[in-house]
């Protein structure tokens, strides 16, 4: 039914200028205003909408991957941009946040957007 519609995902926050700078100043996104809400211009992975919620409340599970090719080159030079990473002792990250999987063939690390939205920078192999 649905198999040649086109989709986007969304996700809301309570700081659209400061939420703008971020993606736009710190992770280097191509974002456009319209109308209040945010969209992300990610090469790939179509538009991500960010629309203003008074009442937000961030969810508690990852909201936006970002798939990159060398995890430590990404985390840190997020890290020299201002990004503070996450520590999830549960799921046993090292010195530089980033949780390795050789079973899951996954590098991740996360760190949180200016609403509270947890994102990720992701490797894969």
């Amino acid at each position: 039914m649905l198999e040649n519609t086109a989709a986007f995902s969304s996700f809301s926050t309570d700081d659209i200028a400061g939420t703008r700078a971020f993606y736009a100043d710190r992770l280097k996104v191509p974002v456009t205003e319209d109308q209040g809400m945010l969209h992300l211009e990610l090469s790939g992975a179509g538009k991500i909408l960010i629309y203003p919620k008074p009442d937000h409340q961030p969810a508690t599970f990852t909201v936006l991957n970002f798939q990159v090719t060398d995890i430590q080159k990404a985390v840190a030079g997020l890290k020299q941009a201002g990004i503070v990473f996450e520590s999830y002792p549960y799921l046993h990250t090292d010195e530089n946040n980033i949780m390795r999987s050789e079973e899951m063939r996954v590098a991740q690390a996360w760190f949180k957007d200016p609403g509270g939205n947890i994102l990720s920078v992701i490797q894969t192999w």
